[in-house]
């Protein structure tokens, strides 16, 4: 586990170089506001939309259910935390006016992209004919 890179993973990397090269601009690890030692894998602060990138391990994904072999009960509860944060942050950003985009290592990258540049384009859209 230890191995497994928090951030700046390849997906992460995968990811982030696409929606650049299609000329959206973010921040990396950019912090949650309101919520302290906590960051988005992502963020496009202008438009407040927040990315997160998360690992089927790690957040719980029902698709690839964890399998755990030593100190299970550990990693069972410590995924489950995962998830009540996961809701925290998304609930606190969408109170404070943030939209809140998450997406599975196990989704296409080519979806995931296409998904922010639309959520781009739209926030763009909506706050010029406002």
């Amino acid at each position: 586990m230890q191995r497994t890179r928090g951030r700046d993973n390849l997906f992460e990397r995968s990811v982030r170089s696409r929606v650049h090269a299609k000329g959206i601009r973010y921040r990396i690890h950019y912090p949650v506001p309101g919520i302290k030692r906590f960051t988005c894998d992502f963020a496009i602060p202008g438009l407040k939309i927040a990315v997160f990138l998360d690992g089927c391990f790690w957040h719980g994904c029902t698709t690839h259910p964890p399998s755990v072999k030593k100190n299970s009960v550990f990693w069972l509860e410590k995924i489950a935390r995962n998830q009540a944060r996961d809701i925290r942050v998304r609930e606190h950003l969408e109170k404070i006016g943030w939209t809140t985009l998450r997406f599975w290592e196990h989704e296409p990258v080519e979806f995931i992209v296409d998904k922010i540049a639309s959520t781009v384009q739209n926030l763009r859209a909506a706050a010029i004919s406002s």
